[in-house]
């Protein structure tokens, strides 16, 4: 302590002693200083000799050093020489004085705290300082002086060990100014400058180390994410001062604890204008910082002198540097500064007005060092100055920008402001959110994008004067604006991306050295975003940072902002309308009142408008209008005051009538206010003084009067206007004063609408602009400073936008004036840094709307891309320069980029790729002959053109120096990266989204139709593309690629039917590799993939006849089932599909491939893969079936039928197989599914045949089917058999359709034939089965054929009939007996020829012989039918007689018996019993298998034949006619062996039920019936007069006799005695010998019997019988 002492005694002791040993000090005006200076070097000296006794004195008794009195020295003794040193005028001695106490200030031998004993209140170190800043006097003062003034000023406001405080840390501040103003020296001026920085560093710094070590100590931390922020400003604060002046320690120092300890006594506050403040500052640190900050603000804001501005002028330097400083202390504000309530209202009250004034500076410097101050408050304080912000925006900047006359510095500064804001992606999208959703503040966001646009098309050059390269510059910044908001929105909504590359996110792939420093942008403002944020919501101020963010919200309020934007637009057009539109808009109330109020409160309408409407004499209008007037308040004001108040807010009408209404409202308005407190003694009084002020404010200021009125002659006009009485004189005379001084007019801030008016007058001249701007620059900084003024106090919150969602109406809102920048950009300017920014720009763009789903904006956006590769457009390829080049490599980006959300836009993309190939084939000089060929094209497409007015001339391999041209303006396209890159985009189609690649698929696939379509020079790049990309994309899911191949199947369609073979062949080619590759990978069972891929085989085989591409076809199949049949599943379908097609092809390779591979199925690869097959195992046998239809290859049809028989081997040896097969068809039983899938195609397949082919080949298939059914019918169900007779009877089907007669009978005589005998051998082989189900239709069809008029089918009908009960018929039912008869019975009655009786010829009348041979012509015409189909039915009856003969005694029976009959009559032994023959004949009949009633039924059908027949016969008149008219011959017709045949079975039944005893209870009723059969047919016998006619009737009378004699006695008495009378009359005919021996038998036993005569041996026989 000693030592410090001793130094500190030294230091003082050696700095008195060079005042006193100055030569200047010797003089007599200082005996004062020297006086001082000596008493204090003795005072020390004292004091050092006391603290010497001491030291050495050793420690005291208790062993404790004496402390010294204080650590520092009695300042007021000391600090006395030095504060005289200081007043003298010698520099030298005030410089030593100086130094001294700087060096005391800096070592802290001197702290000052102690109260200043000369002026209360105050401390010693304020007294010091003082005196310090006293020593300057002004520009005059030493220059070494003030040097020493700067450097302990610095030490005393940076030093830990002291401290200063409110006016004292101002003085030093004010001092360091104005030395920094004054002073002439460069270096001084220099030091002042950073000393003021550092000084301000230092005060601010203070402050919020102070609050971060306070809020640290009472435990209310801030939240521990905010720390670090904090301390990093701090932190950045405390290396800014070191680093100006390392001999000041600082911050971590042991003494620094002074500062809060002690409690100064200047925060008592009583000097200081700040009182009402002070309250509000938790420390005395914060209330410096205040004060210098308001002091800057307000020097900042001093005005400079008229005239053009002076660099060196002390107005204009003051004001820079309060500006540099002021920018210097936001930039490195702290969280006190950016949110303590007092900083934030100096910043709105004090700052703010200063900009506006500054910010419309005609002094570069001043406008940048505002732009920079603002750009500052914008980043760290925007939550708090939103409508200060609205106001910089609308008022400075975008105005700037706007107004024609505006310098190119000026806007040059904006512009780079802007550069800098619209980089900040969390400032761009909360400048949309605050500003254009909310219904009060302007569309800061939309105009700025529309003013950057218009700036980026270069539309503001020329009127300007500027020169063309600021021009282009210019425009480069507001490109550069553009993009960077279009890359913030990016970044803004990035998560929302996904990138099928995974690459590096939009905006960071290829940064142009332009903006290399820019391209880091968005990470690092995402880093500054978080920060800002976090700060903020620390913050305890009135602003809520940390609301929720509602999109929706947002956009419900830009669209109702949108909504009254429009009906206001339409209000200044026609007030009626405009209201009208927004009551219809629900957004203004239907009443006057509302009405009123919307015209006092919404100031953006036009004032002329508002009186217009206010003044129409109409009753709705008036009531607004009073609404209008009623809702102002005039109480207590004067007259001129509240007509000018009625009158700033609309322009009043021209018409008399309108302002009259109007005035007349308002002076009842005014009385109604102020009742009682006027001189008016009515409202008419007020109304005529209201109209004569109008009149003397036109008057007045009005340029169109020449002769104002005087004062004198407008008092005299309003004489006598007050209830006759006059108004005082000096009444009059002041208004008439007031409004000489000031006119009535209307609020200034109507005449700034929202929306510029750009004034668009032109300049004359360079100079004429200047004044003209300078005239601008004034009036915008007044109604800048009136509205921030209006503002300052005003608290509305500043929302931070979060949500990503904000994005898309904020592109909406500004993609068309974006596009129209970036496209002019690209159409006029070959710049290639515009062209770059340009083509970024719509990148992003592309992004956004991408990511939006945007899809008009995205497709505007990729086809201006495309138009600017010049690839599609109609212009000449030879236009090609770099910017077209890059177009075409930015579109490849966006391809690779956003191919997830490209939709429709993919097509513009891919014809331009297509193009793009074209291009580099002749960039290459490969293909020039497209060049001249779309020359030739004349159905050209549209992106053709591109070619069309290459070559004026077509020979074009003249000019080769023109080809070179091309190649060389083209070559570019070739590049190795361009080819890559387009290689990548189908390469990278794997990476695409489900919905994506059909999108891309799709349009590829239009587009390679484009290509295909031109007549001379098809193109193939697209097809060869498809063809890559199904490769590449096989491998997606299922799902996915059946929708691909949905898309690529049908282009591989339409392109294997194309015209050009060299087309079709490469694309079945690619279909074949395709389908290859595809079948390696396999198919489960049940999917159906194959079958889609498959497909355009099958539709090109069906579509395209040409041989070559069919025979391609053909062979690709086959060859995919020689090497993949293992794999193949549902495939199978197609590929017989395809042989299906072939086989009715005419053309024998492709018929013989065809079947040759298709038996190669049939025979081996179902023999392996039979399971895999069975799906398709209909489709084999369909296919089959067709091969064996083509008429053309009778042998191929023959090998088919065999393999349709050995597929009926598949299906009978494995019947497990197709039971467990599952497919779609679920509805079928396990157990029917052999049926469904197995017999049943064969057979229907096989029934096909019959009904479609020739006849040696139906005849196989009809063979094959039934030896089918025969082999195999035991395994059928019931119900499978009831499905295959419906297809067996198809076979009669053909027959019932109307078709050449000559045909159908060759069908009925063959096939039909040849089935029916079939159907019934089938139908005996599995009676057991089919009886039940069956039998009925079978009798059906039985009936049709022989109801058919074909005498071979109805033979064969009865024939089978007859079969089929013959070899069934033991095994029938009773009931199956009852059909059966039934069935004859039907057939008796359907095919009796009934007509032979009724039938009658045309002209009956006529008998001459002429008329005969008339009616045999015509009836050659009408009839012949008719008789041919009445022949078989004649025929039909006989056939039927026999079948109901052989089938009740078995065929041939009845004939043998009839021989023996005879034999026997010869032999004259007819009473020898019956042969045996004829015994088992009857026992093989049926008849013991019929009852009597069955045997009743059949009996009838017999005798009404006979009936029939017999009365034809008896109709001699009839056949005559018959015969006449051509029927049957040259005899005349007639039924004689029907007749005798019917009777015949009938006599032979009736004696066979007579004899069968098992009838015995029956045989009274077949007595009866038989003894009138017998009798009736004898006495027909013996009418008879034909002799033919008798002759046929020998064999039945024969059978009759014959079988009477057999009868015993007791059944022979009966019919002898019933027959006796006719056959007494027989005997007169001339009989035929056996029939007289007959006859002799007859009669010789009627004598024996009725014992008439005894004959010899009559016991015998009696006994016999």
């Amino acid at each position: 302590m000693y030592i410090i002492l001793k130094t500190k005694s030294m230091f003082l002791s050696r700095a008195l002693e060079k005042i006193l040993s100055d030569k200047e000090v010797k003089r007599s005006q200082h005996s004062q200083l020297r006086k001082a200076c000596q008493v204090a070097l003795d005072e020390i000296k004292a004091e050092l000799e006391k603290q010497n006794c001491l030291h050495f004195s050793g420690p005291c008794r208790d062993g404790t050093v004496v402390p010294p009195r204080a650590n520092y020295i009695e300042a007021d003794k000391y600090v006395l020489p030095f504060e005289l040193a200081c007043q003298s005028k010698s520099p030298r001695i005030v410089s030593t004085s100086l130094d001294c106490l700087q060096k005391l200030i800096a070592y802290g031998h001197i702290t000052g705290n102690a109260p200043d004993s000369r002026t209360p209140g105050k401390r010693l170190i304020d007294r010091v300082v003082e005196t310090i800043c006293n020593c300057f006097q002004g520009p005059q003062t030493d220059e070494g002086v003030q040097l020493q003034i700067i450097k302990a000023l610095l030490t005393a406001v940076t030093s830990p060990h002291i401290e200063i405080h409110e006016g004292t840390v101002l003085l030093t501040v004010r001092t360091c100014y104005n030395i920094y103003l004054a002073s002439r020296n460069l270096i001084n001026q220099t030091t002042a400058k950073a000393t003021l920085t550092q000084m301000l560093n230092v005060i601010f710094t203070r402050m919020e180390n102070q609050a971060l070590r306070s809020r640290k100590r009472t435990g209310c931390d801030c939240p521990s994410r905010t720390r670090p922020q904090i301390l990093e400003v701090a932190g950045r604060a405390h290396h800014g001062v070191t680093g100006h002046q390392p001999q000041s320690p600082r911050a971590p120092h042991p003494q620094q604890p002074v500062l809060q300890t002690s409690q100064p006594p200047a925060l008592t506050p009583h000097h200081h204008p700040l009182t009402h403040n002070t309250a509000r500052f938790s420390h005395i640190l914060q209330k410096d910082a205040f004060l210098v900050f308001r002091s800057l603000c307000k020097l900042s804001m001093k005005p400079l002198a008229d005239g053009p501005p002076d660099p060196k002028s002390h107005e204009l330097r003051s004001k820079i540097v309060s500006l540099q400083l002021l920018l210097s202390v936001l930039q490195g504000a702290g969280p006190v500064f950016r949110t303590h309530e007092m900083f934030v209202n100096a910043i709105k009250q004090y700052l703010c007005v200063a900009l506006s004034k500054n910010g419309v500076s005609s002094v570069p410097e001043v406008f940048e060092l505002s732009l920079a101050i603002f750009l500052t408050l914008l980043s760290h304080f925007k939550v708090h100055l939103k409508m200060q912000i609205e106001v910089f925006f609308r008022e400075i900047f975008l105005t700037i920008l706007e107004t024609s006359t505006s310098s190119f510095e000026h806007k040059w500064m904006v512009i780079q402001t802007l550069t800098r804001i619209c980089a900040d992606a969390q400032c761009v999208v909360d400048i949309y959110v605050n500003y254009d959703c909310d219904l009060n503040a302007a569309n800061i966001f939309e105009r700025l994008v529309n003013d950057l646009s218009k700036i980026a098309q270069g539309r503001s050059g020329q009127e300007l004067g500027m020169t063309p390269l600021q021009e282009l510059s210019l425009r480069k910044k507001g490109l550069e604006c553009l993009v960077s908001i279009l890359k913030c929105m990016v970044e803004w909504s990035k998560d929302m991306y996904v990138n099928p590359n995974l690459q590096a996110n939009l905006g960071q792939e290829h940064p142009s050295e332009s903006e290399g420093g820019e391209l880091k942008l968005p990470e690092q403002l995402a880093g500054r975003r978080d920060s800002i944020n976090s700060l903020d919501s620390t913050v305890s101020s009135s602003v809520p940072v940390s609301q929720a963010d509602h999109p929706e919200q947002y956009e419900v309020i830009k669209q109702q902002k949108d909504i009254i934007e429009h009906g206001i637009e339409l209000f200044n057009k026609k007030p009626k309308r405009g209201i009208q539109y927004l009551q219809d808009q629900g957004m203004l109330g239907s009443t006057a009142e509302d009405i009123a109020q919307f015209l006092h409160q919404e100031d953006r309408l036009d004032t002329t408008q508002v009186g217009e409407f206010l003044g129409e004499n109409i009753k709705f209008n008036k009531e607004v209008m009073y609404s209008y007037v009623d809702q102002l308040d005039f109480c207590g004001r004067d007259f001129v005051s509240a007509l000018r108040a009625f009158l700033e807010g609309f322009r009043l009408p021209g018409e008399a009538q309108k302002i009259d209404r109007l005035m007349e409202k308002f002076a009842a308005r005014y009385l109604e206010c102020n009742q009682g407190q006027t001189l008016f003694a009515s409202a008419d009084t007020a109304y005529v003084l209201a109209y004569s002020i109008i009149m003397l404010t036109t008057d007045l200021h009005s340029p169109q009067v020449k002769n104002k009125m005087t004062k004198e002659q407008y008092i005299k006009m309003n004489r006598g206007i007050n209830d006759s009485k006059d108004l005082p004189e000096e009444y009059l005379s002041s208004i008439y004063d007031e409004i000489a001084g000031k006119k009535i007019a209307m609020k200034e801030s109507k005449e700034f609408s929202i929306t510029p008016k750009s004034s668009k007058q032109s300049v004359a001249s360079e100079k004429q602009r200047r004044l003209l701007y300078n005239m601008e620059m004034e009036q915008m900084a007044k109604t800048a400073k009136a509205l921030m003024e209006a503002v300052s106090h005003a608290q509305a919150p500043f929302f931070s936008a979060t949500h990503l969602e904000h994005v898309r109406p904020m592109f909406k809102l500004a993609w068309t004036p974006l596009l129209a920048a970036f496209s002019v950009g690209l159409q006029d300017c070959d710049d290639p840094e515009v062209a770059s920014l340009c083509l970024e720009g719509i990148r992003c763009a592309i992004r956004i709307a991408c990511i939006f789903n945007m899809q008009l904006e995205r497709d505007a956006y990729v086809q201006a891309l495309a138009r600017f590769t010049l690839l599609t457009a109609s212009s000449s390829i030879t236009e090609m320069k770099q910017k077209n080049i890059d177009t075409i490599k930015t579109l490849i980006t966006v391809a690779h980029t956003d191919g997830n959300y490209l939709g429709n836009s993919w097509h513009e993309i891919l014809r331009c790729i297509s193009q793009l190939e074209l291009a580099q084939l002749i960039g290459t000089g490969v293909k020039t002959r497209y060049i001249s060929g779309v020359v030739r094209d004349k159905e050209i497409h549209i992106h053709h053109n591109f070619f069309l007015q290459l070559i004026p001339t077509q020979n074009i391999y003249q000019d080769k120096k023109q080809m070179a041209h091309i190649q060389e303006s083209v070559g570019e396209t070739s590049s190795q990266s361009v080819v890559v890159a387009v290689d990548r985009i189908f390469t990278g189609s794997t990476r695409l989204d489900g919905n994506a690649i059909v999108d891309f698929v799709r349009w590829l696939c239009a587009v390679s139709m484009d290509e295909l379509a031109s007549a001379h020079q098809p193109r193939m790049f697209s097809l060869q593309k498809i063809v890559e990309i199904s490769y590449y994309n096989m491998n997606r899911i299922r799902l996915q690629w059946s929708r691909i191949w949905q898309v690529i199947g049908d282009h591989f369609n339409k392109v294997g039917c194309n015209p050009n073979e060299d087309v079709a062949i490469f694309a079945v080619d690619s279909l074949r590799q395709l389908s290859m590759k595809f079948l390696e990978k396999g198919e489960l069972a049940n999917f159906r993939f194959q079958k889609d891929f498959l497909r355009p085989f099958e539709h090109i085989m069906k579509k395209n006849r040409s041989p070559t591409i069919r025979d391609m076809v053909i062979r690709c199949v086959a060859q995919m089932v020689n090497s993949q049949a293992a794999n193949i599943r549902s495939g199978w379908k197609n590929i017989f599909s395809v042989f299906h097609q072939a086989a009715s092809d005419h053309d024998e390779t492709i018929v013989e491939l065809a079947f040759q591979t298709t038996g190669h199925i049939v025979m081996n690869t179902f023999q392996r893969h039979f399971a895999a097959a069975i799906d398709s195992f209909q489709d084999a046998v369909k296919c089959l079936s067709e091969f064996v239809c083509n008429a053309a290859f009778p042998d191929t049809s023959m090998e088919a039928i065999r393999l349709i028989r050995h597929c009926a081997k598949y299906v009978s040896e494995r019947p497990q197989t197709l039971r467990e097969y599952t497919s779609d068809d679920m509805n079928v039983a396990p157990g029917d599914r052999v049926w469904v899938r197995g017999w049943f195609p064969i057979l229907f397949e096989l029934s096909c045949i019959i009904n479609r082919c020739k006849l040696d080949v139906r005849t196989r298939g009809l063979t094959v089917m039934f030896e089918i059914m025969k082999s195999y019918g035991h395994t059928f169900e019931k119900h499978w058999w009831h499905d295959l007779f419906r297809i067996v009877f198809r076979i009669f089907d053909n027959m019932k359709l109307p078709e050449q007669q000559t045909e159908k009978t060759e069908w009925m005589t063959t096939t039909c034939n040849h089935a029916l005998y079939a159907i019934c051998d089938v139908f005996t082989q599995f009676y057991e089965p089919l009886s039940e189900i069956l039998l009925a239709d079978i009798f059906t069809q039985l009936q049709w054929c022989v109801r058919q008029d074909n005498e071979q089918l109805a033979r064969s009908g009865t024939n089978c009939l007859e079969n089929l009960v013959i070899l069934n018929g033991e095994k029938f039912s009773p009931d199956v007996w009852n059909i059966t008869c039934s069935c004859m019975l039907e057939i008796f009655q359907n095919t009796s020829p009934h007509a032979l009786l009724t039938w009658r010829p045309a002209g009956q009348d006529e008998e001459a012989a002429d008329g005969k041979h008339l009616v045999i012509r015509q009836c050659d015409f009408s009839d012949q039918k008719l008789f041919a189909g009445l022949l078989i039915k004649c025929v039909v009856q006989l056939e039927l007689i026999q079948t109901i003969d052989n089938i009740v005694f078995y065929p041939a029976t009845s004939k043998k018996e009839d021989a023996e009959n005879m034999a026997a009559a010869q032999r004259d032994a007819l009473d020898e019993p019956e042969a045996e023959g004829g015994k088992l004949g009857s026992d093989q009949g049926m008849y013991r298998y019929m009852t009597s009633a069955h045997l009743f039924k059949l009996l009838d059908c017999l005798l009404e034949s006979h009936t029939f027949a017999k009365d034809f016969n008896s109709n001699n008149e009839q056949r005559t006619a018959l015969w006449r008219a051509g029927f049957k011959g040259k005899s005349k017709p007639n039924l004689l062996k029907q007749e005798t045949s019917s009777l015949a079975c009938s006599l032979r039944i009736l004696f066979r039920m007579y004899s069968d005893p098992q009838l015995q209870d029956s045989w009274p009723d077949i007595q009866t019936r038989l003894l009138l059969v017998c009798s009736e047919a004898l006495a027909y016998f013996i009418n008879l007069t034909s002799e033919s006619h008798r002759e046929a009737w020998n064999s039945l009378l024969m059978l009759l006799l014959t079988r009477t004699l057999r009868l015993p006695d007791d059944k022979f008495k009966p019919h002898a005695s019933c027959f006796y009378p006719q056959l007494c009359e027989m005997m007169q005919f001339d009989l035929i010998p056996e029939l007289r021996a007959v006859l002799r038998r007859f009669f010789l036993r009627i004598g024996a019997v009725f014992h008439i005569s005894a004959p010899e041996g009559a016991p015998a026989r009696a006994h016999a019988s």
